[in-house]
């Protein structure tokens, strides 16, 4: 089994947007990008695919040695899409597709050890924070709200075994200033410094 990892990431300047209040322009880009390199750390070995069309995270994908494959520019589905078939194209037989936003990740394979789809599921149960699935099963992608469960119908009407996992470092996310905040003084990247008041 030949196991690939598909990383969406629009943009590191952008995102994070809901992060304004508490953390400036600078650097919310900046935590982008560290969270961006933690999941991707968390690949290790495998080959990693990040789909994007900004070019500081082609750069920086560049610099952690994976491949890059163009974002049609259509939204978060049509992203893992296009490093779906990219991936398949270059011989996986195995595909995680896993946000870029997840500060506790540190190994994504073992999700790839169930013969039908995994989906680690935001700690909220709600949203899908890897998604783990054999090549040759089609389905849709349905990221967004309720896309955990959305994932689920998608992958039994394929005709798919599936189990739903919440897992503590893949569960976590960042997308609220609560969820800075709940990580606590245990958070293992550097520091973040706050936006002036």
């Amino acid at each position: 089994m030949r196991v690939a990892v598909v990383l969406p990431v629009r943009s590191f300047s952008t995102g994070k947007a809901r992060l304004a209040d508490v953390l400036d322009a600078a650097t919310r880009a900046d935590l982008g990008k560290r969270l961006a390199s933690r999941v991707r750390d968390a690949a290790h070995d495998l080959p990693c695919y990040v789909v994007t069309r900004d070019d500081a995270v082609r750069a920086w994908a560049r610099a952690t040695d994976a491949a890059v494959v163009d974002d049609p520019g259509t939204g978060l589905d049509d992203a893992v899409r296009a490093g779906v078939d990219f991936a398949i194209a270059h011989g996986a037989s195995h595909i995680v597709v896993a946000h870029a936003d997840l500060p506790l990740a540190h190994s994504l394979g073992w999700t790839a050890e169930f013969d039908g789809v995994t989906i680690v599921t935001d700690r909220r149960g709600d949203g899908t924070n890897v998604l783990a699935f054999p090549a040759t099963l089609s389905f849709d992608f349905a990221y967004g709200a309720g896309s955990c469960a959305k994932h689920v119908r998608a992958a039994e009407a394929a005709g798919a075994r599936v189990r739903v996992v919440a897992e503590d470092d893949l569960s976590w996310d960042i997308d609220e200033p609560a969820d800075l905040e709940a990580l606590g003084p245990g958070f293992a990247l550097p520091p973040l410094e706050r936006k002036p008041l």
